[in-house]
């Protein structure tokens, strides 16, 4: 099964086992001529039609009864331009083969989310980010896009060309076309220096707004039942490359983050009464590490042990109270929980339904090991996330409809219009999207 969703007996599954769907029928298209047919086809036999990428999504966003676009034959490189620091991809290319190709050019994106198994355009549709002072998501850094519109005509977009098109399909849910190649910002390959060490939850909520100004990416993981964090600095560096041993590497990342945190996480599903000793390990387990690297090595882990996750991105000015009310609840509630919360930041930036759009912004992740009841600690922390105006992350978890999203997001109006004009017919149509958009 890999790193990505399935298919078995016609049955589509996504990685985190949260979603089943199946299709009518599949398509794999090779070209974009090929993806245009594929639509102009759904829409002869009266079918909706969604792309799929890898199914790193916890929602059903990617599900479909229709026809399904698998990713696989649309991948790879079409242009690199030096001169304007571009790249241009094919839509259904990892971002591990991105990354990998990139960095044998001497180039780099400027930033990115912590893995790397999805698909640039799964990944960017559904506002995938990393951690950022003054860098923004993967989606950010798209300079240009081509997507399949309803019709089947190709439409490209940039800031010059159908700009009020761009403005909204850099994140665009599946919800406007089928993007079949991407062309994103990148630089000059770089050195980053993280730092990881752990700290006290007070002092990281007492220090934060320091910590976030003096670090160009800042991130921390705070393990509930205890007061423990984990934190993270990573910051340019002129050099010299200290990669992680590989031995270190292997022993923290694959052996205490994957294979110990697997056994403890088998240890409290069956007996949740253990977990908050289990925290009190895990959170003390990883000791500080300096290492120097190129970015994608920095940024991106692997992540093996299954979860599901709900993510909501707070205005950066309310993170901490927001915190503060997650661990209190956890605290008074006989919830046992087994994951690390995880805590970002992005600034605002001007993507139409950006979780990020036109605030600066602090994300914070509750994760479940896959297999456990999540729902009452997902429910109470939607809650307390929904109190201080959060927006979803549109890839994870979360029960929120089109009523409450148009009140957090000032454009959105703008979106479900351009949405109305570019598939009238709602040939990418599928339940989440009615939820989250209307009908």
């Amino acid at each position: 099964m890999g790193s990505t969703a399935s298919t078995r007996n016609g049955t589509w599954r996504n990685w985190g086992g949260t979603v089943l769907a199946r299709p009518a029928r599949e398509v794999a298209p090779a070209s974009v001529e090929e993806l245009a047919s594929a639509v102009r086809r759904a829409a002869e036999d009266g079918l909706p039609v969604k792309a799929v990428g890898t199914g790193h999504s916890f929602t059903s966003i990617a599900a479909t009864d229709g026809v399904q676009i698998r990713p696989h034959l649309l991948t790879g490189i079409r242009d690199v331009d030096r001169a304007a620091g571009t790249v241009t991809v094919e839509a259904g290319t990892p971002l591990e083969r991105l990354n990998t190709a990139l960095a044998r050019e001497g180039l780099s994106l400027t930033n990115m989310g912590d893995i790397m198994e999805q698909t640039v355009a799964g990944a960017t549709s559904t506002g995938t980010h990393g951690t950022g002072r003054d860098s923004a998501s993967v989606a950010a850094q798209i300079r240009g896009l081509e997507l399949v519109t309803a019709d089947g005509s190709v439409l490209t977009c940039s800031e010059k060309e159908n700009p009020e098109v761009f403005a909204a399909a850099r994140i665009g849910l599946g919800a406007l076309g089928i993007v079949s190649a991407i062309t994103f910002a990148v630089e000059p390959v770089f050195l980053l220096t993280a730092r990881e060490e752990p700290m006290p939850l007070d002092r990281v909520l007492a220090e934060f707004d320091a910590l976030h100004a003096e670090n160009e990416h800042f991130e921390f993981y705070w393990f509930p039942h205890t007061g423990n964090t984990n934190t993270k600095r990573n910051n340019r560096s002129a050099g010299p490359e200290r990669p992680v041993h590989p031995v270190r590497g292997w022993f923290e990342d694959e052996f205490l983050s994957n294979g110990v945190f697997q056994a403890a996480n088998w240890v409290g599903r069956a007996a949740p009464a253990t977990v908050p000793a289990l925290a009190r390990v895990s959170s003390r387990a990883l000791s500080a590490r300096t290492y120097t690297d190129i970015p994608y090595k920095v940024f991106t882990s692997p992540r093996r042990v299954r979860f599901v996750e709900m993510e909501y991105a707070v205005p950066r000015e309310a993170l901490v109270d927001t915190l503060r009310e997650l661990k209190a609840m956890v605290d008074r509630s006989p919830l046992r929980v087994s994951f690390p919360v995880e805590v970002r930041t992005a600034p605002a930036d001007d993507i139409t339904l950006s979780t990020a759009s036109g605030r600066d912004t602090a994300y914070i992740a509750v994760h479940m090991f896959r297999g456990t009841p999540y729902q009452g600690y997902f429910t109470a922390a939607e809650r307390i996330f929904t109190a201080h105006e959060g927006r979803p992350h549109w890839g994870k978890i979360n029960t929120r409809d089109a009523d409450y999203l148009s009140r957090v997001y000032p454009r959105f109006a703008e979106f479900t219009a351009l949405r109305d004009r570019l598939d009238p017919e709602r040939r990418f149509r599928n339940d989440y999207l009615r939820r989250v958009l209307g009908s």
